[in-house]
């Protein structure tokens, strides 16, 4: 198990370093669309490559950024019953989610854009819009942002199994969201 803990430990370390490349994405994000609107407004100047470049990044905030949610343990829930349960049951369903839903799922959405990133790769395809930019970096996000998940998980599943053995401390504390 010790092995295992240390893939997982891993692991962590490169959703968080992913985590931060999402942080700095958004942030890019957000100063290219506020520039190219003051561009715009004042110089009536557009481009369609800043545009995209705008969801380009946006692409690589959520595809890179969600690993390092499902790390923290801050992704999206189903709580009807999850915050009534101790902190056993609690972890008994995250194991039972991860394995039977999250793992077969992104396995198979990894599979599939993988194939769909290597067309765009081999073809070379372009924007349809004038100035737009080559396809596929943004089409890398998919395949490489569920196989991050995908090994996240496991490393989520090994965590939680320690835990339920008493070999390894979690913080089990859930807060429901207020909505």
């Amino acid at each position: 198990m010790n092995n295992l803990l240390a893939l997982a430990r891993g692991m962590d370390w490169i959703s968080d370093r992913f985590g931060v490349v999402a942080k700095w994405a958004v942030l890019a994000s957000c100063l290219i669309s506020a520039g190219n609107a003051v561009i715009r407004y004042f110089f009536n100047i557009s481009s369609n490559g800043w545009l995209e470049i705008q969801w380009y990044l946006f692409a690589a905030c959520v595809m890179l950024g969600a690993a390092q949610v499902l790390r923290v343990n801050e992704h999206v829930r189903v709580d009807l019953l999850y915050g009534r349960l101790t902190s056993r049951g609690q972890v008994w369903v995250d194991l039972c989610g991860l394995v039977c839903f999250l793992l077969p799922v992104i396995g198979v959405l990894a599979w599939m854009t993988w194939d769909l990133f290597l067309g765009k790769f081999v073809s070379g395809e372009m924007s349809n819009n004038a100035g737009g930019l080559v396809r596929w970096p943004a089409v890398l996000m998919l395949p490489v942002g569920f196989a991050l998940v995908w090994l996240q998980a496991l490393a989520e599943i090994v965590k939680r199994v320690a835990w339920l053995r008493g070999e390894f401390e979690m913080d089990t504390h859930y807060e429901r969201p207020l909505q």
